[in-house]
């Protein structure tokens, strides 16, 4: 039910869930283990992120002085722009400002510095000492207003709508800055994504490896899927499985080696039946072997092999190589041996559900005729 929430959320544009303190709170501590100064004279730019809703900006303007951060931007979204904007109220925080504004409370966004500057000079910089004003625009990151902030900054995080995740992406490494942003684990095998991946350039954050995540989401987000709850003050929530931190940000575990079995050794003592005293199958349509489950892949095996996208969980690029993805978006991959026909894509869905209907056997691996579900092509680095 929650991936069936979080499809009907991408369709009705309602995707504005707002991230959890402490999964804000574990994943940078993770960066900050690996490289104390990473946020030190940094420009952070957290755009769609208004500090009356968003923990990011509360967390990071907290955290202002510790972390050495040099300037704090955070932006919000215009109420008449947003999908949830007819249920929009100013709060006190604008309203008791003598610079707020009636029209442009609804139809501009907000803009939000802090700096080194004790504001309200009662001895500490932080959230109180945040200074706003109303953007030009209406925030869309897409603006020239929101790129400029972009191109000032160094660092930006986020948790951008699911809906616009390749487009966000775009913009953000278009300027190659470093990021931190959340996104749904499925976004790993898109065309705009996956390139960045396999050349190094983006991977999964430390913290998120399986399960969901819980989201608060406005007052009027529909709450269908399992797991979804309001608490005694009203907030509502939802729990979104697949949900996964993307950054280019070093951390340790990307560098921890994966404890992996021989070959001979899966294939007598592997927990997974569908290796255990069966052994590996190719790839009708690859020259690669199939590996179902991650921590079945054998140490000692030097050919390509297709692993789950959960992989990525524990991939260490001095380990393993990717050579490739097993979907029609990567059409000049070298390993691909086989090109199905659409005659032989409707076989195979008759063979398989014995109906009629369309099988593209060409958007996946195929073994004995059978599409895998999503698969990545990796190799083993020999010199290690």
């Amino acid at each position: 039910m929650a991936n069936a929430d979080l499809t009907s959320a991408k369709k009705a544009k309602k995707d504005e869930f707002y991230t959890q303190w402490v999964d804000i709170e574990r994943e940078v501590n993770a960066y900050l283990e690996y490289d104390p100064d990473v946020f030190r004279g940094k420009v952070i730019l957290l755009p769609c992120d208004d500090p009356e809703w968003s923990n990011f900006t509360k967390f990071f303007a907290l955290h202002f002085v510790e972390y050495g951060i040099r300037k704090l931007i955070s932006t919000s979204y215009a109420p008449n722009s947003n999908t949830e904007g007819a249920y929009y109220t100013p709060t006190l925080f604008e309203t008791a400002d003598p610079q707020y504004d009636e029209v442009k409370a609804r139809a501009n966004g907000r803009l939000f510095v802090l700096e080194d500057k004790d504001v309200n000079e009662d001895g500490v910089v932080n959230v109180e000492d945040v200074q706003w004003r109303y953007l030009e625009g209406d925030g869309d990151f897409r603006s020239c207003e929101l790129t400029r902030l972009r191109d000032e900054s160094d660092i930006i995080i986020t948790n951008p709508p699911f809906s616009l995740f390749r487009e966000f992406l775009a913009w953000v490494t278009e300027a190659e800055k470093s990021l931190l942003i959340i996104g749904n684990m499925n976004a790993t095998t898109y065309k705009e994504v996956f390139p960045l991946i396999e050349a190094n350039k983006l991977w999964l954050g430390p913290t998120i490896t399986s399960g969901d995540r819980e989201f608060r989401v406005p007052d009027s987000y529909p709450l269908e899927a399992a797991g979804s709850r309001i608490d005694s003050d009203g907030n509502r929530f939802v729990r979104i499985k697949g949900v996964r931190w993307f950054t280019n940000l070093e951390h340790g575990r990307r560098h921890k080696p994966l404890q992996l079995m021989s070959m001979a050794d899966n294939i007598q003592y592997s927990k997974h039946k569908e290796v255990r005293s069966v052994g590996y199958a190719h790839y009708d349509n690859y020259d690669a072997m199939e590996v179902p489950f991650t921590d079945a892949i054998p140490n000692d095996y030097d050919g390509v092999m297709g692993v789950p996208i959960s992989f990525l969980d524990k991939y260490n690029p001095d380990q393993f190589e990717i050579v490739g993805t097993l979907e029609s978006n990567d059409p000049g991959n070298a390993c691909r041996t086989r090109v199905y026909t659409s005659k032989e894509c409707r076989a195979g869905y008759l063979s398989r559900f014995g109906k009629q209907g369309v099988y593209d056997l060409n958007a996946s691996g195929v073994v004995n005729g059978v599409k895998v579900f999503k698969r990545i092509l990796i190799r083993r680095k020999t010199a290690q």
